[in-house]
């Protein structure tokens, strides 16, 4: 049972992102503001931080994959940055100390590095004409004060979790 608890919790975090953006309301912010949760990349981070860099990034690619054919027009977008964002993350967590804080900030920067990947894949291929300034002042900072406060809310709950789990994989091993 305990094998599948964390498969079914990235589940529940797949379709609470979007329960989250329908439950939103647009007036919040006079619809000017773009919020977009990255709940999902934040729950892998933490499992490839502070569990297993490869469940981290199988998990990525996986949920990339689900993430493309679910919600995105353009398939591989989401299937590349999720395993390559674990991965960059993973690297940069080798010569760095592994506490909350700094896991913390290393999965901001990954929020950061995935909406920076996926508005450049779609400034290249002409799906978006947002200027950069406009996107990084109405879609960028807020997705990032969005996100901060779910790390902040979430992050202890997060680390418990990839640190059972991966433990628990130890042990059956």
């Amino acid at each position: 049972m305990k094998k599948f608890l964390l498969p079914l919790l990235f589940i529940f975090i797949f379709i609470f992102e979007s329960i989250f953006v329908q439950s939103l309301p647009a007036e919040v912010f006079h619809g000017e503001r773009i919020l977009v949760p990255h709940f999902l990349i934040i729950a892998i981070l933490f499992l490839t931080l502070y569990g297993d860099s490869k469940q981290g990034i199988l998990y990525g690619l996986s949920f990339g994959l689900l993430f493309d054919v679910v919600y995105t027009e353009v398939l591989g977008i989401y299937l590349f940055l999720f395993p390559l964002i674990a991965y960059i993350c993973a690297k940069i967590m080798r010569i760095l100390q592994t506490n909350i804080v700094v896991v913390s900030i290393i999965s901001l920067l990954g929020v950061a590095l995935l909406e920076l990947g996926v508005y450049e894949m779609n400034f290249l291929i002409n799906k978006t004409d947002m200027s950069f300034s406009f996107y990084a002042q109405y879609r960028l900072l807020p997705t990032l004060i969005l996100n901060l406060t779910f790390i902040i809310l979430f992050s202890y709950p997060l680390k418990r979790l990839s640190e059972k789990y991966v433990a628990y994989l130890n042990k059956e091993k």
